[in-house]
C-alpha cells in the first residue's frame, strides 16, 4: 500500500513542473498522463484501505478505468512532442474515445459476465477483497501495453533522429514492464496478492520520462521539428547535442561531445561567438552557403547554453553575388560609356560642325566617319562584354583542339600561323559558341600585338589538365599583366580594350581561371585552368 501511495505522490508532485514545458500540447498531454497515472495508484491505495468490500470493489474498478484511460494522454503527449498531428485528427480522437468507452463498458459490466475478474473475501494477510483476473483482463492489458509502446517508439525515433542518448529512455521502459511480472506472480503464486501492479510501472515510467528528459525536452523538441542542422552547446559553449542533419553536415560531431564547437568543427571557427553569420562550406565538391544563427537556450528557467542553427541559403547567396557582379559590370559599362565613347563622339561632332561652317566636307567628314566607326566598334564590343557576363546554362563535352582549329578559321590573316601540340588531347564541359569566342579573341589579341606574321601555339597544361594559348610576339610587360583584363585597357591606340575582358568573362562564366604569363620565346602566354578538363 505504501508503495502505491508513494507512486501517487510522485506523479502529483511532478505536475507542478510541467508548466516549464513551453509547447502547450506537449504540456497538456504529459500533465494528464501524470494525473491519471497518479490517480490509478491512488485508487489502489483506496482499494487496499477501504472498510467495506463494496467500496474496495468500486475503487478497484475505478483504478482499472483510470489506468487504461492514461494511455490516451500518453499517446497525445508523444504525438505533440514529436511534431505529429495525430492528437489533432478528429477521426483518431473518435476512434480513441470509442475504444475507451468499450473497455470501460467491459470493466463496469464485469458483474454481468465475470470475464474480466472475479472476487472473494479473505482475511490473509489482512481483510480485503481478493481479485482473480480473467481472460479479458489480460487481453486489455496487452492492448494497453501495445498502445503504450507505440508512443515509446515515436519518442525513440525522434531521439535517435537528433542523436540524443536513448539509454535512459530504455531504462524507464523496463520499469514499466517489471510490474507485469508481479501481476503474473500474484496470479500464480502465494507470494504476492493477486491484484494489478501496473500502476507502479506506469507511475515509474511517467515520472522517469519526465525527470530524465525535462531539462532537455525543449532541445530535443526544437532539433527534431526541423530539417535544418542544429547543434546544442552547453553553458561553456561545448558541443552537447545535435540532430541528424547536423551530423551529415559535420561528420566530425560523432566524436566531439564535450569539445568546443570551434575545435569539433573547425570550419565554423569563431563564428559561433557571433549571433548571425554566413558560412561558406564545401559539400560534395560544391560550394554551399549557410546562415549560422546562435541563440540562447533555456528550459525550466535555467540557462542551458546556446542553440546553433544552420540554414542553407546557397541559392539566395549565389543570386546576391551574381547581382553584385552585375552591378559592378554595370558600373564599368557606365564608366566606359562616359569616357571611351565621349572622345570619338566629340571628334565626330566637332568635325561635322567645322564642315558645316567651312563647307570643306571631305576634309572633316572622313575623320568624323572614322570616329563614328570607332564608336560602333566600341558599342559592339561593349554589348559582347555584357552578354558574356551571363551565366552558362547549356554545356556539352567539347574537344579543345577542335574549337581552336575552328576559331582560327575565323581569323582572316594569311601571314599568321597556328601550331597545335600533336599530343594535345583535352576535353571540357563548355558552351561551344562562347568557348569559340574565347579563342577568337585571344587569336585577335595575338595578331593585334604580335603582328600579321605572328605564330600562335595551343597546348595542354600537364600539371592541371587545362590548356594554354601563347604567341611569339612582344609579350605583355609584367607590370600591366593584372590590368589587361580591365575593360577599356589597351596597350595600343587601335585596341578597344574589350577583347581580354570578354575572355575573362567567358572563363569565369564557366567556373575556370585564367592567368597571364610569359611564353618561352618572350611572347604572351594565357593559361586557362579548369576542373572540368579531362
Amino acid at each position: 500500500m505504501l508503495t502505491f501511495a508513494v507512486a501517487a505522490a510522485l506523479c502529483f508532485g511532478s505536475l507542478l513542473r510541467t508548466r516549464y514545458i513551453e509547447d502547450a500540447d506537449s504540456r497538456r498531454g504529459l500533465a494528464a498522463f501524470l494525473l491519471l497515472s497518479g490517480g490509478w495508484a491512488l485508487a489502489h491505495v483506496g482499494y487496499l484501505t477501504a472498510p467495506t468490500p463494496a467500496t474496495q470493489y468500486a475503487l478497484y474498478v475505478v483504478g482499472l478505468v483510470v489506468g487504461f484511460a492514461a494511455v490516451g494522454p500518453w499517446l497525445y503527449f508523444c504525438s505533440a512532442y514529436t511534431g505529429r498531428s495525430l492528437h489533432q485528427n478528429p477521426t483518431v480522437r473518435w476512434i480513441a474515445i470509442s475504444v475507451l468507452l468499450a473497455i470501460i463498458a467491459l470493466k463496469v459490466t464485469n458483474p454481468l459476465h465475470g470475464q474480466y475478474f472475479t472476487t472473494e473475501l479473505t482475511s490473509t494477510p489482512f481483510p480485503h477483497l481478493v481479485i482473480h483476473h480473467g481472460p479479458l483482463h489480460w487481453v486489455v492489458m496487452g492492448l494497453a501495453y501495445a498502445l503504450a509502446f507505440i508512443g515509446f517508439f515515436i519518442l525513440f525515433e525522434l531521439f535517435a533522429q537528433v542523436s540524443y542518448d536513448t539509454k535512459p529512455l530504455f531504462g524507464v521502459v523496463l520499469l514499466t514492464g517489471l510490474p507485469v511480472s508481479l501481476d503474473v506472480l500474484g496470479a500464480t503464486t502465494q507470494y504476492l496478492l493477486p491484484l494489478t501492479y501496473s500502476p507502479l510501472g506506469v507511475a515509474a515510467f511517467a515520472v522517469g520520462v519526465f525527470y530524465v528528459y525535462l531539462e532537455r525536452f525543449e532541445a530535443v523538441h526544437l532539433t527534431g521539428e526541423t530539417d535544418n542542422p542544429m547543434i546544442l552547446l552547453d553553458a561553456n559553449r561545448n558541443v552537447h547535442d545535435w540532430n541528424r542533419a547536423a551530423q551529415q553536415l559535420f561528420p566530425a560531431l560523432t566524436e566531439s561531445r564535450g569539445e568546443p564547437l570551434s575545435i569539433a568543427v573547425p570550419s565554423v571557427g569563431e563564428s559561433s561567438n557571433e549571433r548571425d553569420s554566413i558560412l561558406e562550406l564545401d559539400r560534395h565538391g560544391q560550394t554551399r552557403y549557410y546562415r549560422m544563427t546562435v541563440n540562447p537556450f533555456s528550459a525550466n528557467s535555467t540557462r542551458l547554453g546556446r542553440l546553433v542553427t544552420f540554414t542553407d541559403i546557397s541559392h539566395r547567396e549565389q543570386y546576391r553575388q551574381q547581382l553584385e557582379r552585375q552591378n559592378e559590370r554595370l558600373e564599368r559599362f557606365a564608366s566606359i560609356v562616359s569616357h571611351d565613347l565621349r572622345n570619338p563622339l566629340s571628334v565626330a561632332k566637332g568635325r561635322v560642325e567645322l564642315a558645316l561652317e567651312e563647307g570643306t566636307q571631305q576634309e572633316h567628314l572622313e575623320p568624323a566617319s572614322a570616329a563614328l566607326d570607332r564608336m560602333g566598334e566600341l558599342i559592339d564590343e561593349l554589348l559582347t562584354l555584357a552578354r558574356t557576363g551571363q551565366q552558362i546554362d547549356d554545356t556539352e563535352t567539347v574537344q579543345v583542339r577542335d574549337i581552336a582549329l575552328n576559331s582560327w578559321k575565323m581569323v582572316d590573316v594569311p601571314e599568321a600561323s597556328l601550331m597545335v601540340d600533336d599530343e594535345f588531347d583535352v576535353s571540357v564541359e563548355a558552351d561551344p559558341e562562347r568557348f569559340q569566342q574565347l579563342f577568337e579573341n585571344l587569336f585577335r589579341n595575338a595578331i593585334e600585338h604580335g603582328g600579321a606574321d605572328v605564330t600562335v601555339m595551343v597546348g595542354g597544361l600537364d600539371e592541371t589538365g587545362g590548356f594554354y594559348i601563347e604567341d611569339n610576339g612582344a609579350g605583355i610587360p609584367a607590370e600591366v599583366r593584372e590590368e589587361v583584363f580591365e575593360p577599356g585597357f589597351s596597350t595600343t591606340e587601335q585596341g578597344t580594350g574589350f577583347g581580354l575582358p570578354i575572355v575573362r568573362e567567358i572563363v569565369e562564366a564557366h567556373g575556370w581561371t585564367i592567368h597571364v604569363a610569359e611564353a618561352a620565346d618572350g611572347g604572351a602566354r594565357f593559361e586557362v585552368r579548369t576542373d572540368s578538363s579531362r
